[in-house]
């Protein structure tokens, strides 16, 4: 399959539907159930009402409407309908914030963004993640 035509399929996670690890794709992705993981798309994630993701997003164009607990990256454009709940940063280009929508983290807006890379096994690291303190940092 070509990348232009994974580019175009769309995916689906149902209410009701728990999955426990990273999701990566390189089309459309509508989630409705629960991801206990990293959701990443080159195109658009799509959050219902009833979705609940604790990790990261990243996207192209995001529109959220459910809960996330995590950095949410969007190179393009992110929607924060008036239902949504965001605990944690984001780093997007464009930002629409519906009256309503709760927020809580940093936000940094028209930054340069990496590509999205599909299959990188999480090599790079997110804005707002912190390195671990190294043992000599530790006082008593």
């Amino acid at each position: 399959m070509a990348v232009q035509d994974a580019t175009n399929s769309s995916n689906i996670i149902g209410k009701g539907t728990i999955v426990d690890g990273n999701i990566e794709t390189f089309g459309n992705i509508r989630i409705e159930g629960k991801v206990k993981g990293s959701v990443k798309s080159k195109s658009k994630i799509a959050l219902g009402q009833s979705s609940f993701i604790e990790g990261n997003i990243i996207a192209q164009n995001a529109e959220i409407s459910g809960e996330v607990k995590g950095v949410v990256e969007v190179t393009d454009q992110l929607i924060l309908r008036p239902s949504a709940v965001v605990e944690g940063d984001i780093v997007t280009n464009k930002l629409i914030v519906e009256s309503g929508a709760k927020f809580n983290g940093g936000c940094k807006m028209g930054v340069t963004q990496k590509e999205i890379k599909i299959g990188d096994n999480g090599q790079t690291k997110p804005f707002g993640e912190k390195k671990p303190a190294s043992p000599e940092a530790k006082t008593n």
